[in-house]
């Protein structure tokens, strides 16, 4: 892990120069420049003849390294993402991390291509506060060891711009209204006169919200006049009486909440933000951090001394590569690769292959951006694109808006491609122009981006580069689908929905099958919500959710959702009030359109009320089901659906007792919320009947993409961009009243149950470790395919009855106060506890789903964190069993950190996520892979078996290690007590990593 590296590194001893190094006089923030101050880094730089002045009038000041000085022709060859990669090499060669032989291997891409590995140096860093604090967490212990080795802690700081966004603590506490029985509340299934001529009501406010006329409680009038615009931070009509309630009362509530819950979190993250230098800390409520990174952060060209060079990130939220949309090359990270990153460390990747995805013909008319993205995702996951860049080029590209390719470049992790890139072209700069570039930045980007050839014109075919291979989507074949029930992959046309689910029902469990039995997929489960009488049954949809990752950042699919929200209303349609519905906008700006264009009101309406600004149900943060509802799915034993517009539905994810979970456009979330169930077909079934019982179709209020754009064109304009600035520079007043510690080195609370100074700088040495062979290890685990990094370690709740609820109940915390796994990345007793926590765990130990283990020697079944204490109090080492795609899903560090410190030290599986692979590498778990055709069921194993191996010290990348297999049975199987695995094409354990690193410092 880098935490070690940088401990270590602090000692001179590293050095061959045998003297005390100078703390006083240099700033120790990365290897780099270590060894700059003892004298050993190279004053000239290697490519200084490549530096050139940008010829442009306002910009002739501007230096910059030209690829075109190379004149080497294979420079107009590569693809441009490559290109960025190019560049960041030459300009950051040191001839250390970056070598001359680095810049030569991408130059010469055709032929290196899916073998060789570099170096990228991003221009910065983004963390969101669920992956980040465990990061800084360990930072502020660098800075322990620094001072236990006698050095200055204040000189420990990230040598990479960072910015950390605190957006992710956000749960849905209070959502729609208080007062849930108040006379006609509006909205549900009121018997009201629905409202034609003025913006529709919302679901109720509250008697605690008072408006200038005393409580809200008292009947609507129908002689109302019209409700203003609603603008954020103006304040919100009472529905009752049309008069100002002068704070939005279910955000603030949701906010509050968060401060309370969150405040150790937040008085370190605050602690951060004053005793760290390069570190840039967005407070809570501010904006999503993906929204933050593409509406603030974003420069397209960075500027630093007089050098311009292209803007780049790394960070360790998933949606990071939404930046390629603007042609800003970045792609999410781990913990563990984030603290390298801020250590000067670039990120080491094999050169990609770069699939050309040439985009051809006409958007359909009913298709979102939703639609292409899933359609893109469909095609380029059948291309098998595991690890590889995906360029976009074609006349396509250019129908697209900036935000429509900011949403499909989100996705394309699900398709398992590093990056989606769009290079920047006009609509690209068009969009810099309403995000309130000044005109010398826009012509600087545009001069630039020029003289370097990243800018790109798609109707140009001499422009098109060479790629490894070309895809063609023709867009026009694109139709509306929804994603599910259980995986994003698993796509299902609109149209075809109802059959689909149907199928699901017989199917047995699965992916897709839920088996449940013919005579009783008709069952109807009553109820009362409300003093009122509903009926549950297969398909019924319980949560919609317009989250705020993916999409809301697209004005157009929000839009969408909103017009079709206006006429749904406009026309007496209602949702049912026992769904539980929510909006979480990525951002004021979200709501600030929403306001703008009107529809705002119409959502309320409808329920989908404004929570607050971060992940909420995405990521589990979601409050629970009315007891009524939960009682009659179980009851009913009832498949039970939840629809949201995210890009993340695993199975349990949203809700232990909602079963199918589908990814849908903004649009199509309101129109199944509407409708109720996700077993409909909307070209003959009606959503709804209007009070006078006419029936009321989609396609009746579904928008047309006209007033869609329409309404973009007018609302979506520079002003919410600068909403934004102002909101950055406004802060957030709870967050600048909150106290943190001064102090350089981080007042450790040992009565802290969320920031704890985590072990893994307790055993530091400055000698190197040699990898230590492993005898006689059991099999904590023996996991079957697709074990997800959510299965390993939980974001979501805290089950009341896990190793981690019984470690704060030691604390003296009630369960209302254990909050979610995510918030408490900060403690290594919770997240160790935590590791392999998931209720949907399936290990083949047990047989049923749990966080359960075998106790292979005493063949006791006991919780996962128990059985681990007791293996290591024994001393015996662990292993896991798995199959194929171990660690998919989320990068998450404490996937790998949490079996480390629960003593796993090797995973042998099928097949690895690449992500998650490098990090057992970086905490030293060995990813050992099954030889083509091998697994677990083919060896015969049973997972109770003894296993040894001994890793070797000259250990390359893909040897072949030798595993012993012993029985821990008198009377073992006849088989064969060996077998062999490969490594992946990474090291075994961090300790190879270092030695490299050394190897680099001794040239």
């Amino acid at each position: 892990m880098i935490g070690p590296v940088a401990g270590r590194l602090f000692s001179a001893d590293w050095f061959s120069h045998g003297e005390e190094f100078p703390w006083s006089t240099v700033e120790i923030v990365s290897i780099s420049e270590a060894i700059m101050a003892l004298g050993s880094y190279p004053k000239e730089h290697s490519f200084s003849n490549l530096i050139d002045t940008l010829k442009s009038e306002k910009h002739e000041d501007r230096k910059y390294f030209s690829p075109a000085k190379l004149q080497d022709p294979r420079y107009d060859e590569l693809p441009l993402s490559i290109r960025v990669l190019l560049e960041a090499a030459i300009r950051k060669c040191d001839d250390f991390y970056v070598r001359k032989e680095d810049v030569e291997t991408i130059l010469d891409w055709r032929r290196q291509q899916g073998s060789a590995e570099v170096p990228f140096s991003p221009a910065r860093l983004l963390l969101q506060d669920f992956t980040g604090i465990p990061a800084m967490v360990d930072l502020a212990a660098m800075r322990d060891a620094v001072a236990r080795q006698g050095g200055d802690p204040s000189q420990v700081n990230p040598k990479c711009p960072t910015d950390l966004i605190v957006d992710h603590a956000l749960q849905i506490d209070f959502g729609k209204c208080a007062i849930q029985n108040a006379p006609n509340p509006g909205g549900g299934d009121s018997q009201a006169t629905p409202v034609k001529s003025t913006p529709a009501k919302p679901r109720g406010c509250g008697p605690q919200r008072s408006c200038s006329k005393g409580a809200c409680n008292d009947p609507p009038s129908t002689s109302a006049p019209a409700a203003a615009v609603q603008i954020e931070n103006t304040p919100l009509l009472c529905p009752f009486h049309l008069q100002p309630v002068f704070e939005p009362e279910i955000a603030l509530k949701n906010q509050e909440k968060e401060l309370i819950r969150n405040r150790e979190r937040l008085q370190f993250f605050k602690w951060c933000s004053q005793a760290f230098k390069n570190v840039n800390v967005v407070p809570p409520d501010i904006s999503a951090v993906h929204q933050v990174n593409l509406e603030y952060l974003c420069q397209a060209v960075q500027e630093h001394e007089d050098f311009v060079y292209p803007d780049s990130v790394v960070g360790t939220d998933s949606h990071t590569t939404m930046v390629n949309g603007l042609g800003i090359l970045g792609w999410g990270v781990g913990g563990i690769e984030s603290e390298a990153v801020m250590l000067g460390q670039p990120v080491t990747l094999t050169l990609p292959k770069v699939v050309g995805c040439k985009l051809l013909g006409s958007v359909n008319v009913l298709a979102t951006s939703i639609d292409i993205v899933l359609g893109i995702t469909k095609h380029l996951r059948q291309a098998g694109i595991s690890g590889k860049f995906v360029e976009f080029f074609g006349p396509g590209v250019s129908q697209l808006s900036a935000p429509d390719r900011t949403t499909i470049a989100n996705m394309c992790p699900e398709y398992n491609a590093t990056v989606s890139f769009f290079p920047v072209d006009d609509v690209t700069l068009k969009h810099f122009k309403q995000a309130n570039f000044s005109e010398e930045k826009l012509e600087l980007v545009e001069a630039y981006l020029k003289a370097v050839k990243l800018f790109r014109s798609y109707q140009d075919l001499g422009e098109d580069p060479h790629y490894s291979e070309v895809i063609e989507i023709d867009l026009s074949s694109i139709v509306p689908h929804v994603s599910g029930p259980k995986r994003s992959q698993d796509r299902v046309e609109v149209s075809n929905m109802k059959k689909d689910f149907l199928n699901c029902l017989n199917e047995k469990v699965g992916f897709k099958g839920f088996h449940i039995p013919v005579e009783k997929q008709t069952t109807l489960m009553p109820f009362l919500h409300g003093s009122r009488e509903y009926q549950l049954t297969h398909g019924s949809v319980v949560l919609a959710a317009l989250i705020s990752c993916t999409n809301n950042c697209n004005p157009s699919v929000m839009l969408a959702a909103g017009l079709l929200a206006k006429k749904a209303v406009g026309a007496g349609l209602s949702v049912r009030p026992y769904i539980q519905t929510s909006l979480a906008p990525g951002s004021g700006m979200v709501t600030h359109y929403l306001s703008a264009s009107g529809v705002l009101p119409y959502f309320s309406q409808l329920g989908f009320e404004v929570v607050g600004y971060g992940c909420a149900t995405c990521v589990g943060n979601t409050s629970p089901l009315p007891e009524a509802v939960v009682n009659a799915i179980k009851q009913g034993d009832l498949v039970a659906c939840g629809v949201l517009s995210g890009s993340r539905h695993f199975e349990g994810r949203l809700c232990d007792c909602v079963r199918a979970n589908y990814l849908a456009s903004p649009p199509l979330v309101v129109a199944y919320a509407i409708a109720g169930t996700v077993s409909i077909d909307f070209e003959t079934e009606p959503l709804g009947l209007t009070p006078e019982g006419k029936e009321v179709y989609l396609r009746d209020v579904w928008p047309s993409r006209e007033e869609v754009q329409h309404t973009e064109e007018n609302m979506v304009i520079s002003s919410i961009f600068r909403e934004l600035r102002e909101k950055m520079k406004r802060g957030n007043k709870l967050w600048k009243d909150l106290e943190a510690s001064e102090a350089e080195l981080f007042p450790w609370d040992p009565k802290s149950t969320y920031i704890r100074c985590p072990p893994f700088f307790n055993k530091l040495t400055k000698e190197l470790c040699e990898p230590q062979p492993m005898e006689n290890a059991h099999a904590l685990l023996f996991l079957g395919d697709m074990v997800t990094t959510d299965h390993i370690s939980p974001a979501g709740s805290i089950a009341r009855v896990s190793a981690a609820a019984k470690y704060l109940q030691s604390k003296r915390l009630t369960p209302r106060e254990f909050n979610s796994y995510g918030a408490r990345r900060g403690n290594d007793a919770v997240m160790t506890r935590g590791t392999f926590a998931s209720i949907k765990l399936q290990n083949r130990f047990v047989g049923k789903a749990g966080p359960k283990t075998l106790h292979v020697p005493s063949g006791q079944i006991m919780d996962v964190f128990d059985a681990a204490e007791r293996y290591q109090r024994d001393g015996i080492p662990l292993i896991i069993l798995a199959g194929k795609k171990y660690g998919s899903g989320n990068s998450r560090d404490w996937a790998a950190k949490g079996p480390y410190l629960l003593g796993v030290r090797a995973v042998i599986a099928e097949s690895f996520e690449k992500l998650h692979k490098n990090h057992l590498v970086a905490m030293g778990i060995a990813p050992l892979q099954f030889l083509p055709g091998q697994s677990a069921d083919s060896l015969e194993l049973s997972g109770k078996e003894k296993f040894s191996l001994c890793i070797p010290k000259d250990l390359s990348p893909g040897q072949e290690i030798t595993v012993k297999v012993a029985f821990a049975f008198p009377d073992p199987p006849s088989f064969s007590n060996l077998y062999r695995a490969a490594l992946p094409s990474f090291h075994v354990s961090a300790c190879v990593h270092f030695r490299q690193a050394l190897g680099r410092l001794s040239r």
